[in-house]
């Protein structure tokens, strides 16, 4: 009878309009005090799609996807790589690289310096090479929580880098985009990016080597307009932004309403935009087993 009454609870629902009730009790005095009840940060989080509010060791346990309705939420570069690759494998490439700060802003400098402390990154990519299910690989993975994943200057040439240490080892490239697109603050300097990625990228093709590119929440503007959509085999998580310009952008541009799922991971592999729409807890099995379909070198 009582069987369900201890099983673990995934998540709750709190009324928008719930007031949380002090609690009364004694001081070393004997004085009442009224007390309020504090829940440590970081405890619980909000799904942006179905509004559970969700036990934050449950969505980690999850691969950070809501237990409930699917939604994937955002990974730093790092969190990737740990789910991803194989433990103790990856060995990281250039982040000696710094910004030049081309165009001289110094408040973009401080920006950098501030956002450089934050996440414990030089920038916005990490590049490397490591085994994926056994299988050696160049992985390069742009981090969201860095100026939004931007490519500027150290970006792309970490990335053509890695690409290009790949064509002389003959080793497949995968590629995980989340980004804003170019980076505005390097301006022009940001822009050669797509074109330097864009071109390293097609030599390692012309060398008959493999690559993946892994599109995920969000992957815009200059990015989407280079490399990220010039892989051998494109895949992209659930529901994923992929697009140039933002919606709200298009739809002011030219004052119509846009189809019901635009720019959706969705939408896309239902026009032959993308190959596949893999979820996170399928993605190492999938990569592993197209690495192995293309002869991929056992490490």
């Amino acid at each position: 009878m009582l069987g369900g009454f201890f099983k673990k609870t995934k998540y709750i629902t709190m009324p928008r309009k719930t007031q949380v009730k002090s609690i009364s009790h004694l001081n070393f005095l004997g004085v009442q005090e009224e007390v309020q009840p504090s829940i440590p940060d970081g405890m619980w989080q909000k799904c942006k799609k179905c509004g559970q509010i969700l036990y934050t060791k449950d969505v980690e346990e999850q691969d950070q996807v809501c237990p409930d309705c699917g939604y994937h939420f955002r990974l730093s570069a790092s969190q990737r790589i740990q789910q991803l690759m194989d433990p103790d494998t990856f060995e990281p490439w250039d982040e000696d690289l710094v910004l030049q700060n081309p165009l001289q802003d110094n408040k973009y400098l401080e920006k950098m310096k501030q956002l450089q402390e934050q996440t414990g990154l030089g920038d916005a990519l990490i590049s490397g090479k490591g085994s994926l299910g056994g299988y050696a690989i160049v992985l390069g993975v742009m981090d969201s929580g860095f100026l939004m994943g931007s490519m500027g200057t150290v970006v792309g040439e970490k990335l053509t880098r890695a690409i290009e240490r790949a064509t002389q080892q003959k080793l497949p490239v995968v590629l995980f985009t989340a980004s804003g697109g170019a980076r505005m603050q390097e301006g022009i300097f940001s822009l050669m990016q797509m074109a330097k990625t864009s071109a390293a990228l097609a030599k390692h093709q012309e060398a008959g080597l493999l690559s993946i590119i892994v599109l995920t929440d969000p992957t815009t503007g200059g990015v989407t307009a280079s490399f990220a959509m010039l892989g051998d085999i494109i895949l992209a998580e659930p529901e994923a932004l992929i697009g140039f310009a933002g919606p709200r952008v298009i739809r002011q541009t030219i004052g119509q309403q846009l189809p019901e799922g635009f720019q959706t991971s969705e939408f896309l592999l239902q026009h032959g935009f993308i190959d596949q729409i893999v979820t996170r807890k399928e993605m190492k099995e999938v990569i592993t087993k197209i690495l192995a379909l293309h002869e991929g070198v056992k490490v």
